[in-house]
């Protein structure tokens, strides 16, 4: 496909793989123009919408594209009858929850597939699964070129948030006895399953009708989100992850040194080595690099997908081990390319024989990375967008 004469508006907020996805599109040819603005307001944004069309009007551009679906950008673009095309990286996206996803102007694409389902069987048409991707060549530029790859060697290491911030902790003051009780019983529920979500089961209607009298959920008019939805993403899940990650590095830490890389607050991590925070574009691969063991932990409200994680710390030749999702088993050879984990003991049993095996690992290490950098590119991955596009 020749891109040379596409012309492309990007908006651009805080996405980890903008650059990326940015990058390709002009390498490939695309002509890229910027459009940046802090919303309020996912759904609508009388200031930013008319900016927005007046760009559309000065210039012919053949599509809007944005990592993560914003639907004041797809009423804008249905507007003006221009396709929008969007690629999410987070799920699920409750932005999505909105009358603007039946736009006939969007070209929406989900990393998660039990999300993709959900919306196709809604009735929403132009919607497709597509999974997150990795630049091998910028991480191998950023590896060739670094002379202080010796301060990010680790033994097992964990990049990410701990969710120490997250809404549950505040709202659990103000709850009954019993519904504390029945969602501290869900948050360990969730915590002893690898690659499902039950959260959503547990909040039975009569639960949700208790709920309503101690925590107010505000939407937008044009939104046909729930309660359910919000507090079982935004509320329980970010509890539910704060609680895997924490519970997970203090077993491991009982055997072998543990480094974490986060803002997060870590006072309780007892022996977990805080490094502090890394750069997503210039430290973070090279702590994936350096580490002989990468985690990772995916927040349940991810039900199927691979999340980028993943992606970054096999793009960087890096050693993975991961909880168990459903959509691994589509791209990768279990054991082969990377490792799972069922639960505690067993990250710590596996991480333990892995340290021992130093050549097994590296084997696993150097599949997961040809078969990244084989199959799995951005470039790769937008001419699928290209060809239903086209």
């Amino acid at each position: 496909m020749d891109f040379k004469q596409k012309q492309i508006l990007i908006y651009k907020w805080k996405a980890y793989n903008y650059l990326d996805v940015y990058q390709t599109f002009l390498a490939m040819g695309f002509q890229a123009d910027m459009i940046e603005q802090d919303l309020p307001s996912y759904d609508e944004d009388a200031e930013f919408s008319a900016r927005l069309l007046r760009l559309l009007h000065e210039k012919d551009y053949d599509f809007v594209f944005t990592i993560n679906y914003f639907g004041v950008v797809s009423d804008a673009c249905e507007q003006y009858g221009i396709p929008y095309v969007s690629w999410s990286c987070d799920s699920p996206l409750i932005s999505m929850y909105h009358e603007s996803v039946f736009n006939d102007c969007n070209y929406i694409f989900l990393f998660d597939k039990s999300s993709y389902l959900f919306f196709r069987a809604l009735g929403v048409q132009k919607i497709w699964h597509l999974p997150l991707a990795v630049d091998t060549k910028r991480i191998d530029h950023i590896l060739g070129n670094a002379d202080d790859l010796k301060l990010y060697e680790n033994e097992i290491s964990f990049v990410g948030s701990l969710y120490e911030r997250n809404t549950y902790d505040k709202l659990v003051p103000t709850l009954p006895e019993y519904l504390r009780g029945y969602f501290d019983c869900a948050i360990e529920t969730q915590m002893n399953i690898s690659g499902g979500n039950l959260i959503d089961a547990l909040l039975t209607d009569e639960i949700c009708r208790q709920l309503q009298q101690y925590y107010r959920l505000e939407k937008t008019e044009r939104s046909f989100s729930d309660l359910r939805l919000i507090f079982a993403t935004t509320v329980l899940g970010l509890k539910v992850a704060k609680e895997q990650r924490c519970s997970s590095l203090l077993e491991l830490v009982k055997k072998h040194p543990v480094s974490i890389y986060t803002n997060s607050n870590t006072k309780h991590l007892l022996k977990v080595d805080y490094r502090g925070s890394v750069d997503y574009w210039t430290q973070m691969p090279k702590v994936f690099y350096g580490s002989r063991i990468n985690l990772n932990f995916t927040i349940p409200n991810i039900k199927s997908g691979i999340p980028l994680r993943v992606w970054d710390v096999l793009g960087a030749g890096g050693f993975l081990m991961t909880n168990y999702q459903p959509e691994l088993e589509l791209y990768f050879e279990l054991g082969k390319d990377l490792v799972i984990f069922e639960n505690k003991r067993e990250l710590v049993q596996k991480a333990s024989y892995y340290l021992e095996h130093e050549k097994e690992r590296q084997k696993i290490a150097e599949n997961g990375y040809k078969k990244v950098k084989r199959f799995h590119s951005y470039e790769q991955r937008i001419k699928e967008m290209m060809e239903l596009l086209t």
